[in-house]
């Protein structure tokens, strides 16, 4: 199942247990914690043992911040494709936290026509924000996203802390990307190990457990949460060391990515493959060399595509997640997770107009399918039109009545809103609901939405709960999310006050006081699948450009008013979680 891409807000609390296999239960930090000195977060000085940060103080939030903080060895050399080590001692001076860290070598999704993002190998940094005088306090670590093979930690929490009044610390963590992080094969996994990103995100955490006292958080009470891959991310920390027998080690893009290195193809290449394996070939090659085949191997995939994902190892992650979740082995307590309207638009091609341009596309997405699959496919996404009129009005449903997502959107309709559709579905949106179900049973506790603000596609709902806002986003809107998330992170229950829920902007006598979906949010549980469902009314129209050069029908102040109502997750739009029960029963054989 392409849950590996999943691209969902997703957030799992608290005392999570990253178990592992007994080699894998050491305490990498144990060494140099006995070194490192307690500090309140008052002291913008804090000493880790390893080295020495001097922090920031910024007046205006009465937020201190360490940026670049180095949790992790450089992954260089012999170091490539291995497991995180501890950081060395480097005390001989002090730090400055006031710059992030470098970046992650970058790549893109399939089709990307960008030019290439070069970073640092050495990247294994994280950012820490916390209140003045913190003591105890909860901790949010947020992991980012970019299919994997993008993106970085250099997002903003100080105004999500705020707007909760400053009663949580907030972490940010990189990891390895492309290639670096997510380069798998048989001979990796003999001479190294496979998903060393995910591998980062874990030593992050063990980091966060050992250090974050210091900053003034509290270890036993950390929430992570992602986007994007980092939702993803969020997933597979869950599933850590857990469930049934592994699967298949998949080769990945493996023999591309040597190819494209100079370490593949026999001497023509200046490389000797009966001295030499391919490993270590690509071990020893220099970093612009690696960045510009992983670069390359991922932008020569099909769009919608990254080339380097995580997969079943059969240690990490012992097996698909669609059968995992299903099972209930997951580690954790609560999980807040939701997923946009519009997920799929930006990864499929906008010019599917036939239903022969349809099964074109599917064969190319689900390359294993058998015809009969296809059929199955057609048969859960019925089409209401056999083609698309290019005249035909796109607006966005209201999910129970009426058109549904299955063909109409305010991105898309007909054939091209199928495809979109279906994307949506087994790559965003049903993992979200499989993780909702995985921790619906006492004595854990999920929590179910859909963030629905037009145009709502991949993406769009970030800067709602970590601001600034969208212009799309009224302020009432996101001060509601951001109460959402800092609630679900502090009081383990993402329910708000009637007075946040409703804004000051409602238009409601009473909108201080009356009652609202967000305020009293039941949990979701499978006989009860409860959504809440996060929109607007109201506003001024304008039209924005929203994919490539299509534009699409905004709205924005004055007048937005918050509009959350609770709705049945699994007759939404038209039968989601039926369709989601679909995906489930063939993710064996979806692509990773």
């Amino acid at each position: 199942m392409r849950t590996t891409i999943s691209s969902f807000l997703a957030l799992a609390s608290t005392q999570l247990a990253w178990a592992a296999p007994p080699s894998a239960h050491s305490k990498p930090f144990e060494h140099l914690k006995r070194q490192a000195n307690s500090s309140s977060s008052a002291n913008l000085q804090v000493d880790l043992g390893y080295e020495v940060y001097e922090g920031y103080h910024n007046s205006t939030s009465d937020l201190n911040s360490w940026k670049g903080v180095r949790y992790a060895a450089p992954p260089l050399g012999e170091y490539r494709w291995q497991a995180p080590q501890p950081p060395s001692q480097n005390r001989s001076s002090v730090i400055s936290g006031s710059e992030y860290g470098p970046i992650c070598p970058q790549s893109p999704n399939g089709g990307s026509a960008a030019p290439a993002t070069y970073g640092d190998e050495d990247c294994l940094f994280l950012n820490v924000w916390a209140p003045s005088n913190a003591e105890g306090l909860p901790v949010l670590v947020w992991i980012h996203g970019g299919g994997y093979g993008q993106g970085s930690n250099q997002q903003d929490l100080s105004y999500i802390i705020g707007e909760n009044g400053n009663n949580f610390v907030g972490v940010a963590i990189q990891y390895r990307l492309g290639a670096f992080g997510f380069l798998s094969s048989d001979e990796v996994y003999r001479n190294g190990v496979v998903n060393a990103g995910i591998l980062d995100q874990t030593f992050a955490l063990k980091w966060v457990q050992t250090y974050i006292h210091l900053f003034g958080g509290d270890p036993t009470k950390v929430t992570i949460s992602g986007e994007s891959a980092g939702g993803g991310s969020v997933m597979l920390q869950t599933m850590a060391y857990g469930g049934s027998l592994g699967t298949e080690l998949f080769q990945n893009s493996y023999y591309a990515f040597a190819y494209h290195a100079g370490c593949f193809g026999g001497n023509a290449y200046g490389f000797e493959t009966k001295s030499r394996t391919i490993f270590n070939c690509l071990v020893g090659k220099d970093t612009q060399t690696l960045q510009n085949a992983s670069f390359a191997t991922s932008a020569s995939a099909n769009t919608g595509i990254w080339g380097f994902l995580p997969v079943t190892d059969g240690v990490f992650i012992q097996d698909l997640p669609s059968r995992q979740m299903t099972k209930e082995r997951v580690n954790g307590q609560r999980m807040l997770v939701g997923n946009n309207a519009q997920e799929g638009a930006g990864f499929v091609p906008q010019n599917i107009t036939t239903e022969g341009d349809l099964l074109d596309w599917l064969q190319l997405t689900f390359p294993t399918f058998s015809n009969s699959d296809i059929a199955k496919v057609l048969l859960y996404y019925p089409s209401s039109n056999a083609s698309t009129d290019p005249s035909a009005d796109e607006y966005a449903t209201n999910g129970y009545t009426g058109a549904t997502a299955l063909n109409q959107s305010a991105v898309g309709t007909g054939q091209q809103q199928r495809a979109n559709n279906i994307y949506a579905e087994t790559t965003f949106v049903c993992p979200s609901y499989w993780m909702a179900e995985a921790f619906s049973d006492p004595p854990r506790a999920s929590y179910k939405y859909q963030y629905s603000v037009l145009p709502a596609l991949h993406g769009y709902d970030v800067s709602a709960y970590f601001g600034p806002a969208a212009p799309q986003q009224g302020n009432s809107f996101a001060r509601a999310f951001m109460h959402i998330v800092g609630n679900f992170v502090t009081v383990n229950d993402p329910s708000i006050s009637p007075a946040i829920a409703n804004g000051a902007s409602s238009g409601s006598m009473n909108a201080s006081t009356s009652g609202n979906a967000a305020t009293n949010w039941p949990q979701f549980d499978i006989y009860n699948p409860v959504q809440l469902n996060l929109n607007q009314t109201g506003g001024r129209e304008i039209s924005q450009e929203t994919i490539g050069d299509r534009n699409s029908t905004i709205y924005v102040s004055p007048g937005l008013m918050n509009d959350f109502s609770l709705v049945n997750a699994y007759t939404w739009e038209g039968g989601r979680g039926m369709r989601c029960d679909f995906w489930k029963s063939v993710g064996g054989i979806v692509p990773e």
